[in-house]
């Protein structure tokens, strides 16, 4: 029988999209990427359909290409013209909440937002936010171990983690919804798939870890000399402030400059420096925290660290410093096309790799447009070119860069994955050895290789 009619008689024809009725969206994902119109478009309602799509299309060896919120900027959820493409949109419940034992039992297809927001109704929080979290699904944020703005505090999607909820590609249903933190009983299988970009299996239910919610935020915004008192300023503030340091958000002078410049806002300082930190420490009473968060900062621009200061005194002050490192929102309307980089080195080396960077790009493209910010505290950078700038040569810029990685022994993807993008440069970042691995990982637990083929690593 044609996978087509096996599809739709097992699942119901509502549930198996072709040709024209498949949605223009589930084509590409937000990587750039080629679109491509998939063979089927399969929208299984539970973990009992993904496991009947997935068995038949194992006995067909039809290939599988798994979506979430298709906000990926690594190509991993791009469809091809032979497979499936199965996405998990209507698998979207919040299944159940536990206050007391702070977790959350979620499908795989729930947004970030609607996770976050049945957290905070509980007096609760999550402990990953990133700026698509009102389209991007918990599958794929766990699928890419996405991290975001709050992996200083409380870590990536890996640590929010207790259980997982799989199928195989054949269809088997692994059901690892424990939720404990202490259970040795053998691998940890659920890690695995946390990071694999669907190559291993289908995410279709997650246990994750929730956090009480602080009851106050003191924001600050900093300017500094150089690299190195970054450095020396966040180690004062996570000594200061232990486990609540929630952001520290670092941006060179150039992405100041070009945040100010797009959103038409005022120089925040009376000068021009060559750094500025966004700063966001929580706790519990709003007026102890500015007057600490005050006295570490006159101490550190006392001993040269920070050079100026302003500390928010409203929610909306605290809004107009975050509008500043929020300016990557307006990365596709100012650049054609942006070029994003997201690495991840040894923290002590990110100001020297920023610089030999930007020493390649002026000897190459003198008149390149580049702006570089990162997290830095959980030892990421980003670094966005504007294409037009260079000549659309985003391949020579990204090898360039990698290289780099290579040299200073970082990772050519901090939280946006392999995808297909990223995966000709995978070598820079994993030996031989590593990708060997990986790939007997892949035959064992897909061996007709149909869990979206081609991405990560080539077999």
């Amino acid at each position: 029988m044609d996978i087509l009619d096996a599809l739709a008689r097992a699942l119901g024809p509502d549930q198996v999209l072709v040709g024209d009725a498949i949605p223009v969206r589930h084509h590409a994902d937000w990587s750039g990427a080629s679109p491509v119109r998939p063979l089927a478009l399969v929208r299984p309602r539970s973990t009992e359909e993904v496991s009947t799509a997935l068995r038949l299309c194992s006995a067909q060896r039809v290939p599988v290409v798994p979506q979430g919120g298709l906000t990926g900027l690594a190509g991993a959820a791009v469809p091809r013209a032979d497979a499936i493409a199965l996405s998990l949109d209507r698998m979207n419940a919040i299944e159940s909440l536990d206050v007391a034992a702070s977790t959350i039992t979620v499908q795989a297809g729930a947004t970030l937002a609607a996770v976050q927001e049945a957290a905070a109704a509980r007096g609760l929080q999550f402990g990953v936010d990133l700026g698509a979290r009102g389209s991007c699904q918990i599958g794929g944020n766990l699928a890419t171990n996405a991290g975001g703005n709050g992996v200083l505090q409380f870590g990536m999607m890996r640590e929010q983690t207790l259980g997982l909820e799989v199928v195989l590609a054949d269809g088997s249903v692994l059901p690892m919804l424990r939720p404990m933190q202490k259970n040795n009983t053998g691998y940890d299988l659920k890690q695995f798939f946390i990071g694999a970009e669907g190559t291993l299996g289908v995410i279709t239910r997650a246990v994750l870890r929730l956090h009480r919610a602080p009851r106050a935020r003191a924001t600050a915004l900093v300017a500094l000399p150089d690299f190195g008192s970054a450095l020396d300023l966040l180690g004062r503030l996570q000594s200061r402030f232990p486990g609540a340091l929630a952001a520290f958000e670092l941006m060179w002078r150039d992405f100041v400059e070009t945040s100010l410049g797009w959103q038409k806002l005022r120089e925040p300082f009376e000068a021009k420096h060559p750094f500025a930190a966004l700063v966001e420490v929580a706790g519990d009473d709003e007026a102890a925290l500015r007057d600490a968060i005050e006295e570490s900062l006159g101490e550190a621009m006392e001993a040269g660290s920070a050079v100026d200061a302003a500390i928010a005194q409203s929610q909306a002050q605290a809004l107009a410093f975050w509008k500043i490192r929020e300016a990557t929102a307006e990365l596709p309307v100012h650049m054609k096309p942006p070029i994003n980089l997201d690495v991840s080195l040894p923290m002590a080396t990110i100001g020297r790799f920023a610089d030999r960077c930007r020493a390649a790009f002026d000897a190459r493209w003198p008149q390149h447009h580049s702006i570089f910010f990162g997290h830095i505290g959980d030892s990421n950078l980003h670094i966005t070119t504007d294409g037009r700038s260079i000549g659309g040569r985003a391949d020579e810029l990204e090898a360039v860069v990698y290289a780099l990685v290579a040299e200073f022994g970082g990772s050519i993807s901090a939280e946006h994955g392999i995808g297909l993008h990223k995966k000709p440069h995978l070598g820079a970042s994993r030996s031989p050895a590593e990708i060997g691995a990986m790939a007997a990982i892949k035959r064992a637990l897909d061996p007709h290789h149909i869990m979206n083929p081609g991405k990560v690593f080539d077999l």
